[in-house]
């Protein structure tokens, strides 16, 4: 692969600030006039999106690297995210190839698909590179998994297959982000630490001056500068691609929320960007719920997806959940279910291929909606549109199952029942007619005034959210030093001993 203009963007550890610092990049360098796209080799998440595929047909990348290509301004697509493993368990993914499935694989049998999920990861980078002035490259995990490393084309495997100079993001809010990336740097073999040009460090507080004489201490020991500092955001959202980090969402504006939304918080969570579009609404409270001592006071219920039905549907059992679901149903309160959460609804399960589990297995649901789900080997992947009460919507799809609804009320990709609703359509909240629309129904129902819903451009908001990042970027980080690092990759730079032999 020939040299080209591009940078890796690597952490010392998950959450460090890769995906922020990735995507702030996409935008300064966007507002500027530079044709730049994301990448990420290989993406681990249940929140994903539908694009479109080389033969027009439904595909399926991260939703972050979808967001990130927002952040570039360029048309998101298959290959800023050739790998994307979807946790079906803790052992097991379902695994996305070009946004195709690929199979599912335990977590032993990565080994020898490794080779395979490299070389289309690689091939997919130089198509970008072909197209574009600029690709921005995100990392996963720490950039020094010492055990990963024979097999890795991710982090340091990809930027020497790419030859792409690498910055290091460390998370200060964790403590110990010098020894981290002092550490991170000292454990890469010479060949690797070649590559790493400097670091960035994320989630400060206070006066950046306090950080000067450990900063000069950092790069004297490593001859590598610091290329930025980045402040605590107190209030900066963006849509996450990991499910551990779900906090209640709850609007800007003054005075007590009108509205309390409870996300039932399920084991194996997917798509938990369904429920982003109801946190900007004025007047709304998001929770992420898992008793139901805090279900009972909410107004509006959502079952949001998962990847595991029969796992998760058993959980909410376990816990007392699927009672206090179908109890706030039964007094009139408004549920919400979306994707797996539409099928614990229903009637029934049947798993006759053992999809999730031991074959032949009918399991009832929640029965608060008249269908029936079947799950089969085949994976129903689109986008789809309609309208509800002569409101437009749509939504994508992305699962592998059937279903068949019986009496009720047609529902944008479901069915409604009273204050029962379902779909499998992902992101039609973010539909702001339908929206305002939705919300002005499960006001009613609580016996609030619901008109005011539905004003809120949630597009907008997310694209002010990104300015917020590319002016994060200009502000903090020495982007001259940054597009000399894109243009001219690595300098030479000195070996720190420490590596292991």
């Amino acid at each position: 692969m020939s040299k080209a203009q591009g940078l890796l963007v690597a952490g010392t550890s998950s959450d460090a600030g890769k995906s922020l610092v990735t995507s702030a990049l996409c935008r300064a360098l966007a507002r500027h006039g530079i044709k730049v796209a994301p990448f990420k080799a290989q993406n681990m998440s249940n929140n994903s999106m539908v694009v479109p595929g080389p033969d027009g047909t439904g595909a399926e990348i991260s939703r972050a690297q979808w967001v990130q290509a927002l952040a570039a301004r360029a048309e998101p697509e298959t290959a800023m995210n050739p790998v994307l493993l979807k946790p079906s368990s803790d052992r097991g993914s379902h695994v996305v190839l070009r946004g195709r499935p690929f199979g599912r694989l335990a977590a032993g049998e990565f080994a020898g698909t490794r080779a395979v999920l490299a070389e289309a990861a690689y091939a997919a980078l130089a198509e970008l590179r072909s197209r574009y002035d600029v690709v921005v490259c995100e990392g996963a995990g720490g950039v020094a998994e010492i055990n990963l490393r024979a097999h890795d084309y991710i982090n340091m495997g990809l930027a020497r297959a790419a030859d792409l100079p690498v910055i290091v993001i460390g998370d200060i809010n964790r403590g110990g982000v010098f020894a981290s990336l002092y550490g991170s740097l000292a454990l890469l073999d010479p060949a690797d630490q070649a590559l790493v040009a400097g670091f960035v460090i994320n989630k400060f507080r206070g006066d950046p001056s306090l950080l000067d004489p450990a900063l000069k201490t950092l790069e004297d020991l490593t001859g590598r500068p610091v290329l930025g500092v980045l402040p605590w955001q107190q209030n900066l959202w963006l849509e996450s691609e990991d499910s551990l980090a779900l906090t209640a969402r709850e609007d800007g504006s003054a005075g007590t929320p009108v509205l309390r939304v409870a996300v039932v918080r399920l084991p194996r969570i997917g798509n938990t960007t369904d429920v982003d579009a109801l946190g900007v609404e004025p007047g709304l409270r998001v929770d992420f719920v898992t008793s139901p001592r805090l279900l009972a006071s909410a107004d509006i219920v959502v079952l949001p997806d998962t990847r595991a039905v029969l796992t998760d549907l058993e959980w909410l059992r376990s816990r007392g959940l699927a009672d206090a679901i179908a109890n706030h149903a039964r007094h009139g309160g408004t549920v919400l279910g979306i994707g797996g959460g539409f099928q614990m609804l229903g009637r029934t399960i049947v798993d006759a291929e053992g999809v999730e589990g031991p074959a032949g297995r009918t399991v009832a649901g929640l029965s608060l909606l008249d269908l029936e789900t079947v799950f089969t080997r085949n994976q129903t992947l689109n986008y789809s549109s309609g309208t509800w009460q002569g409101i437009p919507v749509g939504g994508y799809q992305s699962h592998y199952s059937r279903i068949q609804t019986g009496d009720g009320e047609a529902f944008p990709g479901g069915l409604r029942n009273g204050s029962v609703f379902g779909t499998m359509w992902h992101g039609s909240l973010e539909h702001d007619a339908f929206r305002g629309a939705w919300l002005a129904a499960a006001a009613e129902n609580a016996g609030y005034d619901g008109s005011e819903y539905g004003q809120v451009c949630f597009a907008e908001v997310r694209d002010a959210y990104l300015d917020r990042l590319g002016d994060l970027a200009e502000e903090h980080l020495d982007m001259d030093a940054v597009l000399r690092l894109i243009t001219e990759g690595a300098p030479k730079l000195p070996t720190v001993r420490g590596e292991l032999r």
